[in-house]
Formats: structure tokens, C-alpha cells, sequence
């Protein structure tokens, strides 16, 4: 990282220990006593904390919290509408507060918490911005709740139609139009939203690295080049529910066989294209122990450097988990290879004395805003345990003050020099 001045090294100090302040009030939000893991999905209650949290702390930054038409929480600072009609448009930085089941406490919150922190260390330092900075928290990144990742940030930018997204169900059959409502929401509201995308000319999430690229470099913070493509697919496995002790073997039509052909396959076959595959969640019809299931559906979660391979990994899982001819796995949800901005990763490496690239199989709101066609830029904190997604997933706090410094150091310069013409 490039060497602080003295005002920015007294101004960081307390904006570090503001980061640790914030870090620490949302620790107990939705952590489970047992696992130790975070259990923060979309439109429930420890999803309203967290919102109120956001919110809170933007007020006590003087920054007005104003929500997209997907729900997704935006605050600035400086008058953002009066910049455009000048031409500019502002610098965001933020990520999301929600969490996969038994998640772990960085995915998403760092970057949160560390947007807010670097408000706080450039009015410390002085800086004057002559592009707004906003602060943004996304809602239902994980889709841990729907089964669709990046809900928010897809919805807002036209990649999902609203329809599909309202009619997404959790696991007890709620929709998201049904939680949204129970919310006080208005489904019929959602859609994209180009008067959000418009205030947006560069975007820059700091996110805590999903493996151990940085430990295995010994570096504290990386600047990410692109994401794999990645997809998540519902396998329907179809059988014929009986007693599980007096059906004779050979006249059993069990479904759980075709889902550990399906489980197996995904391994073999992502091996040999190079790929990751995963069967994470499944959903067994009756559900009884002495009961042979009549129905399992389970999802399918693939992703690798090259898409079509990322494609024969999923053929050969329906091919061998028997779901042809009866069905298809359908494709919940689809994201193309990302590469954000190269010229813009290769500025910000260089402003922080040549920082590492790293490319990623992890998805990010990030990705989606590129995909729009917004310049999108992600920096990455070391995560010594290269653990993500649960429980022992962690960031040394030197880490996260280097991850504040970094994100400070990257928003100054682009506050200072970023501006074109207002627009989606």
C-alpha cells in the first residue's frame, strides 16, 4: 500500500477504530449460539435489523439513506442529482448484510462496514470530493432465502425481471412478493431502477478473498480481475414412495440413488473440465427415515474458468442422475464470465504499490453492475484460513484496517479524478 501521509496516518487511526466499533455492534445480529454461524437471510427480522443498522449509521454521517427500486439501501455524500445534471457521476463503494446459512461474519459486512469507515477517514483527512461518494448495502446477495443470488443488485439492473424475482419461493413455499409484503412492501413496486444505475459511474466493493490466494502470497489486500461464469441448476428426481422395510431391494424406485449418482458425477465430471460443482441443498418428499422418498429435488451449483465447460459438467450430472427423458435441471440462475474493468484494476494495483490480481469463482453484486455495464472494480482482504461461507471464515484486524487504507486511498483518487456524462 502506498505510504500514508502524516494527516492520513492521524486521520485513519480513528477512522480504524471506528471500523472496529462498527464491526463490533453488528457481531451478535443474527449469529447462532450453536454454530457459531450467521443466519441473516433476506426480508426477516435480523434482515430489518441490519437495514435499520445501515440506515442509523449513514444518519449519524449527516448521509440520507435512499432505497432503488429493488430495495437496495444507497447513500451519499454530496448532493449526487446535482452532480448529474453537471455530467458527473459519483464513486460507490459498499457490498451486503445478509448471509448464507450458518454463513461467516466477513462475506459481505466488511465491505459494508469498511464504506462507512472510509467516509469517516477522508473527512478526517480533509479530502473534499468533487464527485459524490455513496455507500451502498445490497439485499440478498447470498439468495440464501430464494435460492437466486444477487437479488438486489440483478432486480435494480434489469438482468431479472421483476416477475420472476416476485415469484421466487423460500423453503416453507413463502414468495418474495408474499415476504415482501409481510415487509409492509409493495411487490408491484420492483423493477429496474435508471434513475439509481444513472447516479453510478464507478463502483468498488471491498470483500474479504473467499480463499487463500493472499495468505499463499503473503499480501494483506488484492485487486480482483473477473469472476468465473457460474450458475445454480434444480435437479427434479422422481420416484415411488414405499415402506422402507418390507420393499424388497430390487422392486424399489428410490430417488436417493439418482441424487448420489448426481452428487458423484458432479465431482468426476467438474474434475476433469477443471471446473467446482457442489449439490448443497436438497429437499426430500415424504422426509420420513422408514420411508423411500416418491420425490428429492436438489440444487446444483457449477462454476469455472470456461463456460462451456461449466456446461458439460451440468449435462453430465442430468445425464447420469437419470433426470432425462422425464426432465431438464433447470437453470435458476446464470452468470457469464465478468472481468471488470482492466484498465481500472491495473490504476488502482498501481496506486497500491502494485497490489496482486486475483480472479475469483465467488459471485458478487460487483459482477452484476459490471455485466451492466458500470465500471467495477473489487479489492480483496486476506482470509488466513481460506475458509468461506461458514463459520471459521475470518480476517485478521490489521487486515481489515489495511482493507480501510486501501479503500481510502482508492476512493481519494477516484473522487478526485472520476466524472463523465449521467447516464445508465
Amino acid at each position: 500500500m502506498s505510504t500514508p501521509t502524516a494527516s492520513q496516518t492521524a486521520a485513519h487511526g480513528p477512522a480504524h477504530a471506528e471500523l472496529d466499533r462498527l464491526w463490533a455492534e453488528l457481531a451478535p445480529v443474527g449469529r447462532d449460539g450453536v454454530t457459531g454461524g450467521y443466519r441473516r437471510f433476506a426480508w426477516t427480522r435480523e434482515d430489518a435489523t441490519l437495514r435499520e443498522w445501515f440506515a442509523g449509521e449513514c444518519a449519524r454521517r449527516g448521509l440520507e439513506v435512499v432505497e432503488d427500486r429493488a430495495g437496495n439501501q444507497w447513500a451519499w455524500w454530496g448532493d449526487v442529482d446535482a452532480a448529474r445534471a453537471r455530467g458527473v457521476q459519483g464513486v460507490a463503494i459498499g457490498s451486503h448484510l445478509d448471509s448464507v446459512p450458518d454463513g461467516g461474519a466477513y462475506d459481505g459486512p466488511l465491505g459494508v462496514v469498511t464504506a462507512l469507515a472510509t467516509v469517516d477517514a477522508l473527512r478526517a483527512a480533509g479530502h473534499e470530493p468533487t464527485v459524490p461518494i455513496g455507500v451502498v448495502n445490497f439485499v440478498d446477495e447470498e439468495g440464501a432465502r430464494f435460492g437466486v443470488a444477487c437479488i438486489g443488485s440483478r432486480v435494480m439492473t434489469g438482468a431479472m425481471a421483476p416477475e420472476r424475482a416476485l415469484g421466487l419461493r423460500d423453503h416453507d413455499g413463502v414468495t418474495l412478493a408474499e415476504a415482501l409484503r409481510a415487509a409492509g412492501r409493495d411487490p408491484d413496486a420492483i423493477g429496474r431502477d435508471d434513475e439509481a444505475l444513472a447516479r453510478v459511474g464507478t463502483f468498488v466493493e471491498l470483500h474479504v478473498e473467499q480463499g487463500r490466494g493472499l495468505a499463499d502470497l503473503d499480501r494483506p489486500v488484492a485487486v480482483g480481475t473477473a469472476i468465473w461464469p457460474h450458475g445454480r441448476w434444480r435437479l427434479d428426481l422422481v420416484g415411488q414412495a414405499n415402506h422402507a422395510g418390507t420393499t424388497r431391494l430390487e422392486d424399489r424406485d428410490d430417488p436417493m440413488l439418482r441424487l448420489a449418482s448426481a452428487i458423484l458425477t458432479a465431482r468426476t465430471a467438474a474434475t476433469a473440465h477443471g471446473c467446482v460443482a457442489t449439490i448443497g441443498k436438497t429437499r426430500v418428499v415424504p422426509g420420513g427415515v422408514n420411508a423411500i422418498p416418491s420425490a428429492v429435488t436438489a440444487w446444483l451449483d457449477a462454476r469455472g474458468p470456461v463456460e462451456a465447460d461449466v456446461r458439460e459438467v451440468v449435462e453430465a450430472v442430468a445425464r447420469d442422475s437419470g433426470t432425462r427423458p422425464a426432465a431438464e435441471p433447470l437453470c435458476e440462475s446464470w452468470t457469464p464470465e465478468t472481468t471488470f474493468d482492466a484498465d481500472l484494476a491495473a490504476r488502482l494495483s498501481a496506486l497500491l504499490d502494485d497490489a496482486p490480481l486475483l480472479g475469483t469463482g465467488a459471485g458478487h453484486d460487483a459482477g452484476i453492475l459490471a455485466n451492466a455495464g458500470i465500471p467495477t472494480a473489487m479489492l480483496y482482504v486476506r482470509n488466513p484460513t481460506g475458509v468461506s461461507h461458514a463459520p471459521d471464515e475470518h480476517a485478521d484486524v490489521a487486515d481489515c484496517h489495511a482493507g480501510l487504507d486501501a479503500l481510502a486511498t482508492v476512493v481519494a483518487d477516484l473522487g478526485r479524478r472520476t466524472a463523465g456524462p449521467a447516464g445508465g
